[in-house]
This record gives structure tokens, sequence and C-alpha cells, in this order.
């Protein structure tokens, strides 16, 4: 049976609480939760794929789309995923209490900056069920109690899987509220989690723009922005052209539906007369809508007048569909250009034999992750080898790219001495 969903209030109290505890717990009795959440993944998978089955029902009525809907399925393969990935966190070091650096000072005093939990982490999500079990996972591992507040579309798939993470950890013995779900509602919720300072510690939200700016007008719990993925691939003029196709289809139809998915594809003009025309047919081939300049629009030959004329829109829009921009660049540095004004700062990168480029590229490309000669695809906490990620931050803060086990704690200074006084 799924849990029952609770008010803000409420949960966040309780999560508070049970944070108290899980700060003090040692890695063995956590890890022995978590596997203990990966085994009822297993033992209740009929449960959770009927109720993932009446969101894609609803979903499908709903017009959702292929791409939306991909985020929203749960297979039995990608249940057995999940759990691998809960038993893989349960398998990394634990971050708390690591300690940073530490040294004695001139006058004696020992000092230590150790690694501690945040407390409670709250996560606002849209889609994708899984984020429910990836995110509970990091946050009990990392010593955190979590709140979920998923969306209207996944609502049974995230009641059931909350249910499953929450009784598995109690019955393991954490405490109660360490993973909680808030009732369904709308943006006076969000406000209402957004202000609750006294009890949350942090906000990250994975969605689109307009979660973002609904919560940054509000917020006034600190907030990492697991936001858009506006991300490029650029073949420079001198790339390994099969490379740069293969590049190319793998990071905008692998899974286009995710933020780590290309939307523009820029092009130096050296190498467009040779790359174009089949990189045009092969996405065509596979059901992408191009949008294209004119340069692009010349060298599609027959192709051509099935192409959108693209605005500079287009550019700046993460798609999250079979939809890609095109533009034909005159250098790497327009590239970088176009990739810095137009980029969300998620993932961008660069197909080139050049080391001049692709030192300029990955020096001059502001964004949280920049790759040379491999496919945005690979951003992801799995694939960097943090387990999982409860999200990728286009921010600034301590926190940029995959947010891991580490990057959910905070540090202390703990300060030992022998009867020290400050004269």
């Amino acid at each position: 049976m799924a849990v029952e969903t609770v008010s803000v209030a409420s949960a966040c109290a309780e999560a508070k609480r049970a944070s108290r505890a899980l700060a003090q717990l040692d890695a063995g009795a956590k890890d022995a939760a978590l596997l203990a959440m990966a085994d009822a993944l297993g033992e209740r998978a009929g449960e959770i794929l009927e109720a993932n089955a009446r969101d894609m029902e609803a979903g499908a009525d709903g017009d959702l789309g292929d791409a939306l809907l991909d985020r929203l399925a749960l297979t039995p393969t990608r249940l057995a995923g999940m759990a691998e990935d809960v038993r893989r966190i349960a398998s990394l070091p634990d971050p708390v209490g690591e300690v940073i650096e530490g040294h004695r000072l001139p006058n004696g005093l020992d000092l230590r900056k150790l690694r501690v939990p945040l407390g409670v982490v709250a996560v606002v999500y849209e889609a994708r069920p899984n984020v429910t079990i990836d995110c509970s996972a990091l946050c009990l591992k990392s010593g955190n109690a979590i709140v979920l507040r998923g969306s209207s579309i996944a609502a049974y798939s995230n009641a059931v899987l909350t249910s499953v993470a929450a009784e598995a950890v109690a019955a393991a013995g954490l405490p109660l509220g360490s993973v909680s779900q808030v009732a369904g509602g709308g943006r006076e919720e969000l406000a209402e989690l957004a202000t609750a300072s006294e009890s949350v510690d942090l906000i990250i939200p994975r969605g689109g723009e307009g979660l973002k700016k609904a919560l940054s007008a509000v917020a006034t719990v600190p907030v990492i922005y697991a936001a858009a993925g506006n991300c490029h691939v650029y073949v420079d003029a001198s790339a390994d052209l099969d490379a740069a196709r293969a590049i190319t289809l793998n990071a905008k139809l692998q899974r286009p539906g995710t933020c780590n998915s290309a939307e523009t594809l820029l092009v130096h003009r050296d190498a467009a007369p040779a790359f174009l025309p089949q990189a045009i047919a092969d996405l065509r081939a596979a059901g992408v809508e191009l949008r294209v300049d004119g340069r692009a629009r010349s060298l599609a030959g027959e192709a051509a007048d099935a192409l959108l004329d693209a605005s500079e829109e287009d550019y700046a829009t993460e798609f999250l569909a079979l939809t890609l921009a095109i533009r034909v660049v005159d250098s790497a540095d327009e590239a970088i250009e176009h990739v810095n004004r137009h980029g969300s700062g998620h993932s961008e990168a660069i197909v080139t034999s050049s080391t001049e480029a692709a030192r300029a590229f990955t020096g001059g490309v502001d964004a949280a992750c920049v790759y040379v000669n491999a496919s945005t695809r690979f951003t992801d906490g799995g694939q960097f080898g943090l387990g999982a990620e409860i999200g990728n931050s286009t921010q600034k803060l301590h926190a940029r790219g995959p947010i891991g086990l580490r990057e959910l704690c905070t540090y202390k200074y703990v300060v030992e001495g022998a009867g020290h006084t400050r004269p």
C-alpha cells in the first residue's frame, strides 16, 4: 500500500527530528538501511510497476509526448537498475566525518575541518519517479533526511516508491521521518516548503525554468538549482567526422527527454560541407525535427525543403524532444560565444583533433561539464562514479555538475586545545 502523503509542516518537522539522529549514525547502519531499500524494490516490483502503469495511462491520455512518457516509464529493467544504483551508493565511502583538512596552529590548537550532513534536504521534481529512490539513497547515505515533492504526473509511482523507501529504512532501524513525501498541492504548498527555514536546510528543484522561477520568487531556504540543460555539440574544423556523427547522434537520440541531451549542433564552416549532409540525413531518418540557419540549409540537398528556419529563441530552447537546432559558425571562438550566450551552463561538447581548439573550448565555455570528443550524455552521477545524483547543478556554489554524496554535506571546524585561552 502506498505511503500517505502528509502536510508540509508535519513532514518537515519530523524530518528535522530524524536528521539529528541520522547525523550520528555510523556507516554500517546507513548501508544496511540502503541494502534493505534495494531489496524492497525487488520484493515490491509488482506493486511499483502497477502504480507506474496507472501514471503512464494518465500521461498518454493527457498527451504528455513521447519524451516525457519515456522519463515517466518504469520497466523491470529500469527498476532493477534503480536497486543496483542503491547498492552502489551503499558501497561508496561514507563522506560524513571525513577530514577535509587538519593541522596544528602555531598556538598549539589542533584544528580539523570535518564533513557533516546538511540536515534536511527537500527535493522538488517533475516526471521521473526514479528520482524518488536515487535522492533518498543519496540523502540517507550522507546522513540527511529527505522531504520529497514529486509531480502529479507521477503521483502513483512516487507514492509507492516513497512507501518502499520509508518502510524499508524504518524496519532497518532508521528514525521515522528519514524519508517522507508531502501532500499534493499547488504553488501555495511549494511556497510553504520553500520558506520552511526553521526545518529545511536546502531545496533542490529538478525541473524546467517554470519551476526555477516559481521557487526563486519565494524561497528563503537555500536553493541549488538542478534546472534546464540547453546543451551543445560543436564540430570543429579538424574533427574526425565519423566520431562527430556518432557523438551527435548519441547526444541527441540516446534519451532526448533528459537534461544532458544536445539541443543545438554547431558546425565549423570548414567541416560543414563534408559533415552536414550526412548528419542531417541521419537525424531526419531518426525522426528529428531540424531547425537550421541559412548556411546549414544550403548544404542539406534534397532535404532542404523539409527543414525549418531556426530563430534566436530556438537556440535558447531546451526542447527535451526530437528537435535540434543547427548553426554553422566561422570559428571555435564563435562557437564558444554562441554557447555562452545561449547555453544554460550544463554540459557542452567539442569534437576536434586540435589541442589548441580543445583548450580554447574547455577554458572558454562557462558550464559545469565540458567534454572533448565525448557525448554530453555522460553527465550523470552514475557515470561519474557517484552512484547516482540528486540533480545536476548549473550554479557556481559548492556543488556544480552532478550532486553526489559530498555535495550533500557541509563542514564544521573541530578545534581541540589543552586549556587554551586567547591572549
